[in-house]
């Protein structure tokens, strides 16, 4: 098993790889060449995007500065937006589904060390999955844990740290972020 199957099965892997480094400068390079696009360049855009994550659906609007490391465990749905400055580490599935709004500098951390030093200065990492459903706001500066699963119709509250997941329905804010209130359910 390489180094990169280890990753995508939710191993303990070694980031520093090559297999591993070669598909983080890919989605490196593709971040680099979507920032450096003009707004106005809407073709181009969407072709890097579309090459840079594992699947994405109609209509996304993604700003600049993207952070991906590396894009193949990036899933999107359709009508997602995500505003400036946002960072997505996918060495684990992160998983959007259709009308996902997202506030600038917010991150998405899939990726997770061991707590043992002596294992962790060896380079070696693993990733949890993060899944946010329908209908989901995510206020600035938002941080998304690794493990995380965030419910449909949610709105997470600006400055939030997600550790747990959030069932649908609801309005979760602060540090760790935990519900506050109910949210009607979406009517069709």
């Amino acid at each position: 098993m390489t180094e990169l199957d280890k990753m995508k099965a939710g191993e303990l892997y070694d980031y520093t790889a090559p297999e591993v480094r070669a598909a983080y400068l890919r989605a490196a390079r593709l971040c680099d060449e979507y920032n450096s696009t003009q707004y106005n360049e809407t073709e181009k855009r969407e072709q890097i995007l579309r090459e840079l994550f594992g699947s994405l659906g109609k209509n996304p609007t993604v700003l600049k500065n993207l952070r991906v490391d590396y894009g193949f465990n990036l899933h999107a749905g359709d009508n997602f937006f995500v505003n400036y400055d946002c960072v997505f580490l996918d060495c684990a599935p992160i998983t959007f589904g259709n009308n996902v709004f997202i506030a600038p500098q917010c991150g998405f951390y899939s990726v997770n060390h061991p707590l043992d030093a002596a294992l962790r200065n060896r380079d070696v990492e693993y990733g949890k999955p993060i899944t946010v459903g329908d209908d989901v706001w995510i206020g600035g500066g938002v941080k998304v844990m690794p493990g995380v699963t965030i419910g449909s119709n949610v709105v997470i509250g600006g400055g939030s740290v997600v550790v747990h997941d959030i069932p649908s329905d609801s309005l979760a804010v602060g540090n760790p972020a935990h519900v506050v209130k109910s949210i009607p359910p979406r009517k069709s």
